[in-house]
């Protein structure tokens, strides 16, 4: 019999939609889940008479794959990898390689490396970044570990994964050795929660100072991803205020609960950017955002106690629309910014060698942050593969330059009306704080050194010091 060119572990919808891309694009697949009865719906179903083969067992998956075996798990983060790995690895020999599709904690992703290197058997964790969609016609694919491995399965990925609309080209791309795949991934993730929080604030204070319908902000943010806030998530949330409640007759977005959850995978780009000392304030305010939803209950008791201004927008209209566009976009850059930054940092930490016009690249078309600015990043990077900030090139600093006096307004409108947003109002104090030479931390320093004789440095000589501040 011959054997199948590829095995895929996890039939949830991630792992049906991506072995059906694998199968699409000319590849023989295996699969194998844990639940019989999945199994079958999908082989009932989508799979049927399509060149997909499942197992019974483990053993008899192994068995269908030709060597050295390519395996591919899309299953949850955390346990439930190790324990496939613990259950695959009798049955594996020496060169078989797996591959962890999930959003696995880099970490971990690091420790599964070098056990598995080990024992012989090739290993990387690769972020896949588009949703259901993405992964059944093409998503952005961010493999990191083993180059030598990931060779094995180069022409796969390349064939499955999105192209950019630009040039044709698979937004693919090797990150890096141990967790770099995991790690990129995260940090994707850690922009998309800031690209959400500030979409989300520029309807809030839109609705709140305006008082726009739905379907006024269908045609507004439509008209936006016609221009430079051209995205995916620009896109959706277009569609979403157009989407009409059958039962209510309403607005859905109107009924929708003020509660947002997540993963996780925010909160751990916020922690480790932390752990680095790297500046991720929009990605941190975003993920705050998602917190403080989240206390709806002690929010609804606060709001009979608490006060604020009560301010009537009494501008322009159009004028404040357009001031939200910009206050957007500049925000949008010091989120890209943020991020990208943390990857340059994370590179030297880690060792990765990331290359980070390649990871904007990749992320043009298929991931949920795929947007136009991407472009734009990707070429900024081609002209410096040094950059240290993107606000330091060119095109972004004209950007902002240009908006600079919007944003600000926007900013200050917020404050004024009492409509919390955090997200932008910390992107535009990144942005102000990375532009001044110098900051307000000799104060906090001489504290430091008031209280703990932790020493400071001097702008006039070099060397520490310490000083009685009370004589």
């Amino acid at each position: 019999m011959s054997k199948q060119n590829f095995g895929m572990i996890g039939l949830g919808v991630m792992g049906q939609n991506f072995a059906l891309n694998v199968e699409r694009n000319g590849f023989h697949v295996a699969v194998y889940d844990i639940n019989e009865d999945a199994v079958k719906r999908y082989m009932d179903g989508p799979a049927a008479g399509k060149n997909v083969k499942a197992a019974a067992n483990l053993e008899e998956f192994v068995d269908m794959l030709e060597t050295p075996r390519r395996i591919m798990m899309l299953v949850p983060a955390g346990k439930p990898v190790d324990a496939v790995i613990g259950s695959l690895l009798p049955h594996l020999d020496k060169d078989d390689l797996i591959i962890d599709g999930g959003n696995s904690y880099f970490p971990d992703t690091e420790r599964r490396a070098n056990e598995l290197e080990e024992k012989g058997i090739n290993f990387f964790g690769m972020g896949v970044s588009g949703g259901e969609e993405g992964a059944l016609w093409g998503p952005s694919l961010m493999p990191g570990g083993s180059q030598k491995a990931y060779k094995e399965v180069e022409a796969i990925m390349q064939a499955v994964s999105a192209k950019a609309e630009e040039d044709g080209a698979p937004c693919v791309t090797y990150i890096g050795p141990g967790g770099s795949g995991h790690f990129v991934k995260m940090v994707h993730n850690g922009i998309e929660y800031g690209d959400m929080q500030l979409i989300a604030e520029s309807y809030f204070l839109l609705k709140h100072a305006l008082g726009l319908k739905a379907e006024e902000f269908a045609e507004i943010f439509s008209e936006w991803n016609e221009g430079e806030l051209s995205s995916f998530l620009i896109e959706i949330t277009a569609q979403a205020f157009r989407k009409i409640d059958e039962e209510t007759g309403q607005p859905l977005i109107d009924l929708v609960l003020d509660k947002a959850k997540q993963k996780g995978t925010g909160k751990w780009t916020s922690q480790i950017a932390l752990d680095m000392g790297a500046a991720i304030p929009t990605i941190t305010a975003a993920v705050d955002g998602r917190i403080i939803s989240s206390m709806k209950e002690e929010r609804v008791e606060a709001a009979k106690i608490l006060t604020g201004p009560e301010v009537e927008y009494k501008g322009d209209r159009q004028e404040l629309i357009e001031a939200v566009r910009a206050a957007l976009y500049a925000s949008k850059i010091c989120s890209y910014a943020q991020g990208m930054s943390m990857l340059k940092k994370s590179s030297d930490e880690y060792n990765y060698n990331l290359n980070l016009g390649e990871i904007a690249r990749i992320w043009r078309a298929g991931c949920i942050i795929r947007a136009r600015l991407l472009n734009d990043i990707t070429e900024a990077y081609n002209r410096d593969q040094n950059l240290a900030n993107l606000l330091l090139d060119d095109f972004f600093r004209e950007a902002i330059e240009a908006r600079q006096d919007a944003w600000r307004y926007v900013v200050k409108t917020a404050v004024e009306m009492g409509i919390p947003v955090p997200a932008m109002s910390v992107s535009l104090a990144y942005y102000d704080s990375y532009r001044n030479a110098r900051l307000s931390a000799n104060v906090i320093q001489a504290q430091r050194d008031f209280f703990g004789a932790h020493t400071f440095e001097r702008t006039d000589k070099q060397g520490s010091f310490h000083a009685d501040w009370d004589q």
